[in-house]
């Protein structure tokens, strides 16, 4: 079996209950983790061992907590106390350069999906889209990685990778012109009456076509949306809300949650 699975953000006993719910063996089954392993939950370091235990049988695109992380750890962001037991755990550089060896885009055409932590530019081809997080995972992976967090995480900074950067993990609403609009965080329902013009970037009428269904989270006001081109499965477990899982590998996208304390 295949599942993905939304924010986990260490909430690590409810990700083990959902975990126990699925019936997970990783030896047999594999999960798609969308991004945001830590941070803000009581359990973050806990959450990286096991998922770094299990590395072989899951595939994870990067969060923007799991970003604040790595640059925390290269002192470029302030850590705190959810993130301070992993960067003075003994593996911490070991763990830190194996999310940096993780995807911002991850896809299979066997299965029909895709998956990144705030979903796909509407600018964006599947092919572009492909290019955009490669180059991103190739700057992050690479030897100059803390100065090119430096400059990439500077509001200043205006580029491409930039622009790619915050569609894979901050994107939420834009324009009809596909500009991003980082202040409003709560559902569509809540826009306030003069940012009707935004619509939830999945829905902006300049998308373009992306044959493979996307998977995302980060969007915990959203909550648990499925439509016929996207998943999104942040379900807010770390605000009490809770951790959902979807079926991908057989058609049917049953879907499993726990409750969150």
């Amino acid at each position: 079996m295949i599942w993905a699975i939304g924010d986990i953000q260490g909430c690590f006993k409810s990700f083990q209950a959902l975990l126990k719910k699925i019936d997970f063996n990783p030896k047999k089954d594999r999960l798609w983790i969308a991004g945001d392993l830590v941070n803000r939950g009581e359990n973050s370091l806990d959450t990286l061992l096991y998922l770094y235990s299990i590395k072989d049988s899951i595939n994870v695109v990067l969060g923007n907590h799991d970003i604040a992380l790595i640059a925390s750890y290269y002192g470029i962001k302030k850590s705190n106390s959810s993130l301070d037991p992993i960067l003075d755990h003994p593996k911490a550089k070991e763990l830190i350069d194996w999310l940096r060896s993780m995807k911002f885009l991850h896809s299979s055409n066997k299965l029909g999906y895709c998956m990144s932590h705030a979903g796909i530019s509407p600018l964006y081809t599947l092919k572009e889209a492909k290019k955009a997080s490669k180059s991103l995972e190739k700057s992050l992976g690479g030897d100059s990685a803390k100065e090119w967090l430096e400059e990439i995480l500077n509001p200043k900074t205006k580029n491409t990778q930039h622009y790619a950067l915050s569609s894979f993990i901050r994107m939420r609403f834009c324009d009809k012109d596909g500009n991003f609009d980082f202040n409003q965080k709560g559902s569509p329902d809540s826009l306030e009456a003069e940012k009707e013009y935004l619509n939830p970037w999945f829905e902006c009428p300049i998308r373009k076509d992306i044959k493979l269904k996307t998977i995302f989270g980060h969007w915990s006001t959203l909550g648990l949306h499925i439509d016929k081109n996207v998943c999104g499965i942040d379900t807010g477990c770390v605000w009490g809300g809770k951790l959902t899982a979807i079926r991908i590998d057989n058609g049917s996208e049953d879907v499993v949650e726990v409750e969150c304390g």
